[in-house]
């Protein structure tokens, strides 16, 4: 069939190749908005500038949607192509206006069936190759950009639109293509019409069924404008703005929403991209009113095939599971500030509603409460519900009561589900949200460098979908990531984008973590009374600065850097807390960090016993990471208590895993302690250029600089790319240089070339 070039989905769901970049975006502009800017212009540069130079101050700043009709975002390039298909033949237009309407803005593949249906002449579509604006293929028509083929729809006549939207619906007979004939129906209606209406919400749910959100929001807003039932209409846009979030299209999905008055909608909304707290209390709110509007489908399960149709009739009450999800959602409000009051504040309205929420709102309320044995059974029950097929979002949590329980294998599980389940159900904006918990588990289960990647395609994805929350948790992440590998300028400079976002929307989840990997960079460089008091800050930290979690997963490295700079007070009692938390969840790697607390704050001869219980839990547990920093401390005392071989076999095990991990700083450390036992240990010479291939001698970041550098991108067009300043890139840039043994880009375009094809 015809290749689709797709407005809603396809071309709009990866990162943009260089040339799409343009040179033209203003730096100063928030990451997210720039993404969304060339996503929303279909990648051009023309249109990218024309849609920059319109944005108000509160949409460049992030504040408020960019605008999502074509006139709107480009009218002077749009004003062009409009001309130049107003230049072609009529019987050449009339042709393109098919094309245009069988690609535009849903997808229909029915082109060269309505053809055939109407036994139209193609030849005249060679005007349109001659003049560049299409050419022909045996599959159909593909249009020379995405604005020619919006000129090509939008310069039809309103009759002969209706006309070629009716003839595509005549030829879409198929079992599967029923919502698509709808859309052209009821695109080819001349007003109101309660049959349509009903029509394209039937086939708007059969989309949303088979995951199709995109085609379920373009029917749903189009049974809108057919209905004439103001309070329906408004039902129908809400439903609308759920299908377009759902679908990726955030900005869509807000605009939508602005024509309705739902604490639901507006509280995913500012869950996402807003402050946080705000976002509680309208959700908070939606759940206590029982709002009298069908659930959007960012707050129920996605539908799948087996489940019975909505209704049109809208029930008084929320089903369950909107109750549910909205509560779920409240959660995670409450997650992000860090806020105890609010987790208390949700769990007593499910209480007072009857409803039973996701034990992972019960967990957390328990855990902060000092609870540890109730939040143990609460977040034990959540994390159980992590089987393949469920819903994204309850996957999600439990991933969440995984981690808080230190099963980093069933987080990873829970949440790389929860990603499969959300791409099956069509649900493109939960992915992103279930890798902001998977790295986590990536932190310490000795995968850096891979989940590094992975999280920087999430961060895209999530400033592509309008979540610059999560994106700005996914910016911490990466600065973690870039604190165990060493990398300190990345380190700090993610560091602080996620902080300077995170307190301006109360998150205390990002800004915790942020000031965690600020810590762990001191930490692992030696700069032991710093890391020390950037983790006894965040004990000091209230909601929204802060984050109780956090601190509570740092308490092995704050012990660590309060004993190793000599002030251990505040140290005992931190520990104290954390092995009781161990205790109660009997998770081998919280038991083995808290024996390693215990011996680094136990003198001479006894903390050995208790580096050897830390190690023998290790062997137990998934945190390669710690696990290697155990036997970096336990060498470090041996060799003190000069017990110089074991300290040796301890300190090479330790080297080795580091050097594994790519975790440059740990490995020095190691090589320090190997040094004073009158052990020299070379730093690991670089291989002979040509010995091992590109991607094994560079760490994630710098070989996705090197292939962007390989491609032609500029230092400035890469920083666009990946929410970097030019100045770190070049740095990037210096060191893949160093570690090839080359000199310029030339050299690294050969060299990349032959790693791959080798």
């Amino acid at each position: 069939m015809l290749t689709p070039v797709n407005p809603t989905s396809l071309d709009r769901t990866s990162p943009p190749s260089r040339t799409d970049t343009g040179r033209t975006l203003d730096p100063a502009l928030p990451e997210g908005v720039r993404i969304r800017v060339l996503r929303a212009t279909y990648g051009d540069p023309r249109a990218a500038a024309e849609l920059l130079a319109r944005l108000t101050p509160r949409q460049a700043a992030g504040l408020d949607p960019l605008p999502t009709e074509p006139a709107s975002l480009a009218p002077e390039l749009l004003s062009l192509r409009r001309r130049e298909i107003r230049a072609l033949p009529d019987d050449t237009r009339l042709l393109l206006l098919l094309a245009a309407a069988d690609q535009y803005p849903v997808p229909t593949h029915a082109f060269l069936r309505a053809v055939a249906a109407a036994r139209l002449d193609t030849r005249p579509l060679e005007a349109a190759e001659t003049a560049g604006a299409a050419h022909a293929t045996a599959g159909g028509v593909v249009f020379r950009d995405a604005w020619t083929r919006i000129a090509a729809y939008e310069t039809g006549s309103p009759a002969d639109r209706r006309d070629v939207h009716r003839l595509l619906a005549r030829v879409l007979r198929a079992g599967g293509e029923t919502p698509r004939r709808s859309w052209h129906r009821g695109a080819g209606a001349l007003g109101p019409s309660v049959r349509l209406t009903a029509e394209l919400r039937t086939a708007a749910q059969k989309a949303r069924d088979t995951g199709e959100h995109a085609l379920a929001c373009a029917l749903v807003e189009r049974a809108a404008a057919l209905s004439r039932d103001p309070r329906e209409q408004s039902r129908l846009l809400n439903r609308a703005a759920g299908d377009a979030w759902q679908s990726g299209e955030g900005d869509r999905a807000r605009r939508l929403a602005a024509a309705t008055d739902s604490d639901a909608l507006n509280g995913v909304f500012a869950l996402r991209a807003g402050n946080a707290a705000e976002a509680f209390d309208a959700l908070l709110t939606a759940v206590a009113r029982r709002e009298l509007e069908e659930p959007c489908a960012d707050l129920r399960p996605a539908s799948a095939a087996t489940e019975t149709p909505r209704m049109v009739a809208v029930p008084r009450t929320p089903a369950p599971d909107h109750a549910v999800h909205l509560l779920a959602r409240a959660t995670e409000a409450a997650v992000y500030t860090g806020d105890l009051r609010r987790c208390r504040e949700a769990a007593a309205v499910a209480s007072r509603l009857g409803i039973v929420p996701h034990g992972t709102l019960g967990g957390l309320a328990a855990a902060f409460e000092g609870r540890y044995e109730d939040a143990r059974d609460l977040l034990k029950a959540a994390a159980g519900r992590c089987g393949p097929g469920g819903d994204p979002t309850l996957l999600i949590h439990a991933g969440i009561a995984a981690l808080m329980l230190g099963d980093h294998t069933r987080a990873t599980t829970a949440t790389v589900r929860a990603a499969t389940s959300a791409r099956a159900r069509g649900a493109t904006v939960v992915v992103a949200q279930a890798m902001e918990f998977r790295a986590y588990a990536e932190f310490w289960t000795g995968h850096p460098r891979a989940a590094e990647t992975a999280t920087a395609d999430a961060l895209w994805q999530a400033h592509a979908t309008g979540q610059d929350n999560g994106a700005c948790h996914l910016q911490a992440a990466l600065a973690m990531f870039a604190a165990l590998t060493g990398d300190g300028d990345v380190c700090r400079e993610r560091a602080a984008a996620a902080r300077s976002y995170a307190l301006g929307r109360g998150l205390g989840l990002p800004a915790a973590l942020a000031q965690w990997a600020l810590a762990y960079l001191d930490l692992s460089s030696g700069r032991f009374a710093a890391a020390a008091a950037r983790l006894r800050a965040l004990a000091g930290f209230g909601p929204g600065h802060g984050h109780r979690a956090i601190r509570h997963l740092a308490t092995p490295h704050y012990v660590e850097a309060a004993a190793r700079s000599g002030d251990t007070r505040i140290a005992r009692a931190a520990h104290a807390d954390y092995d009781r938390w161990a205790r109660a969840v009997r998770s081998p790697d919280d038991l083995a960090l808290s024996a390693r607390c215990r011996a680094l704050l136990a003198p001479g001869d006894e903390a050995v016993e208790h580096y050897r219980t830390a190690l023998d839990l290790h062997a137990r547990g998934t945190r390669d990471f710690e696990r290697a920093r155990t036997e970096l401390l336990f060498g470090g005392a041996l060799r003190r208590l000069r017990r110089r071989t074991e300290a040796r076999d301890r300190l090479h095990t330790s080297l080795e895993a580091f050097e594994s991990f790519g975790a440059p700083h740990c490995a020095a450390q190691a090589r320090a302690e190997l040094r004073a036992l009158g052990t020299p240990v070379a730093a690991t010479a670089l291989p002979a250029p040509g010995a091992l291939a590109p991607t094994t001698r560079l760490t994630a970041q710098q070989l996705m600089v090197a292939r962007m550098a390989a491609d032609g991108a500029t230092n400035r067009e890469i920083a666009v790319r990946l929410a970097l300043s030019p100045r770190t890139i070049d740095h990037h840039l210096r060191g893949v240089f160093s570690r090839l043994g080359i000199r310029s880009r030339i050299e690294l375009v050969r060299l990349l070339a032959e790693g791959e094809a080798s």
